[in-house]
């Protein structure tokens, strides 16, 4: 009998290698942050990337009214690894190599044994899945908004000068087929308004090239549960502690998710992080985009009003051409950019604000926190405003009424606590930014020596 028993064990131990992978990712999906699949927000459309899902029974055009112009704001598509996470990749690929893992050590011989397959020269190109995620959202939203989608109404379609971004953009125009009237065959490229942080000197300087302003981020990196992940990775690919790190244990992790997102496959990357791991590694990703994009520091958001003024200002052109009868000029405003065009923006507008900031000593306390990246802005993420024109006489309100989503579900106003304003509340409400932020005086650095982190 103990031979059998013996023989059953090894059979039990090597399904359950073939099976780890396969329920790491889906215990693993819902925290990759920016790298999130589109899915993970709007999971009915695993089955159906057409379906309007469940939430849009309750989000259609508010009775007597009728959309006058629809500004959608997206994020690219699924995209591949960026060259320095690619080459991170590479190097943790070639230690495995290196040791030539044993028997003994079943991770890392089954992730010696992957093939490497990414190149540099790939660097965050737009994925063929990025290009249906962009297709896919072009008819969803045709479909939701028929009459602005109709034909031969003008569509104005911006992008960021990204490679990622124009084809998303390119991608986008295709899902909607041949009707649209546009101004160009081109894409224009709108940097001013789609990467807005670059031409921000203040945030360049005091936040994108300022190590210090992610001190946060760095000592979660040397924080206790990093530590404990760390080890556990370190143990599982037989690897002595001291050859891991943080980022290279981040770029393991992702690689999870670009395979997931990119091929929809389970990546034996994935075996090596349990669900509490997948927490603890998306804590570090939200913490770098609450410091260096969300409410980390002000010029983050502040630096977005530039973007914030532009909507405003057509819509408030849609609502004097509707005034004077006269036909909508640009009822269709489609802009692709990144998740840092509009995550500051949603910080600047106070959505997903928590009572106490993200730091590398609070993590447990902000287990059930609203700043949550991969539920904000995943890959195709999209911020959608339309204004509409209703009957005075049948809805007993201001004639101007706006609606924004965020990923396709509704966004409940501060102001209000409802899902529909008032154009001339909204406006008020967003008085300040919308008279007071200066970008290039927000973004100028000051002219006398100043010590960075204290003004921070």
């Amino acid at each position: 009998m103990a031979p059998r028993r013996a023989g059953a064990a090894l059979l039990s131990a090597a399904l359950l290698l073939l099976l780890l992978p396969l329920l790491g990712s889906a215990g693993l999906s819902g925290y990759f942050g920016t790298k999130s699949r589109y899915e993970e927000v709007n999971p009915h459309l695993v089955s159906d990337p057409l379906s309007l899902g469940p939430a849009a029974a309750g989000s259609q055009v508010p009775a007597a009214c009728a959309p006058l112009q629809l500004r959608a704001l997206l994020r690219h598509g699924t995209r591949y690894p960026t060259a320095g996470q690619i080459r991170r990749l590479g190097d943790l690929h070639a230690r495995l190599l290196r040791r030539r893992p044993a028997a003994a050590c079943p991770a890392a011989a089954s992730l010696a044994a992957w093939q490497m397959w990414y190149e540099e020269s790939l660097d965050g190109r737009l994925a063929p899945q990025g290009r249906r995620d962009m297709e896919h959202l072009a008819r969803r939203l045709a479909a939701r908004f028929p009459a602005l989608f109709a034909a031969r109404r003008r569509l104005v379609l911006a992008s960021s000068s990204k490679h990622r971004c124009l084809q998303s953009g390119a991608a986008f125009r295709r899902g909607l087929g041949p009707s649209l009237s546009l101004d160009s065959d081109e894409v224009e490229v709108n940097d001013s308004l789609m990467r807005f942080f670059d031409h921000c000197a203040k945030f360049v300087a005091w936040v994108e090239e300022n190590d210090a302003a992610m001190c946060q981020v760095e000592a979660f990196k040397e924080g206790p549960e990093m530590r404990k992940v760390l080890e556990k990775v370190a143990s599982a690919l037989c690897l002595p502690v001291e050859e891991l790190n943080a980022d290279l244990v981040q770029v393991a992790f992702l690689t999870c998710s670009y395979e997931l997102a990119i091929k929809n496959v389970t990546s034996p990357w994935c075996s090596l992080f349990s669900e509490e791991d997948a927490k603890v590694l998306e804590y570090l990703n939200d913490l770098k985009q609450y410091w260096k994009r969300g409410y980390g520091y002000d010029i983050n958001s502040r630096s977005s009003c530039i973007l914030f003024q532009d909507i405003f200002q057509h819509l408030d052109k849609a609502v004097e051409e509707s005034k004077s009868s006269k036909p909508i000029s640009s009822p269709l405003i489609v802009q692709v950019g990144h998740a840092e065009t509009l995550q500051p923006l949603l910080a600047l507008m106070g959505f997903f604000k928590d009572d106490e900031p993200l730091k590398a000593n609070n993590y447990v306390r902000q287990t059930h926190r609203k700043f949550r990246s991969g539920r904000i802005v995943p890959y195709a993420a999209n911020l959608v405003f339309v204004l509409y024109h209703c009957d005075q006489v049948k809805t007993s309100k201001e004639e101007y009424q706006v609606q924004m989503l965020l990923n396709e579900k509704l966004m409940t106003f501060h102001h209000s606590n409802e899902t529909i304003s008032t154009y001339a509340d909204l406006k008020d409400y967003y008085k300040d930014i919308l008279e007071n932020c200066h970008f290039k005086e927000e973004c100028e650095l000051p002219k006398t020596n100043v010590t960075v982190i204290d003004e921070l």
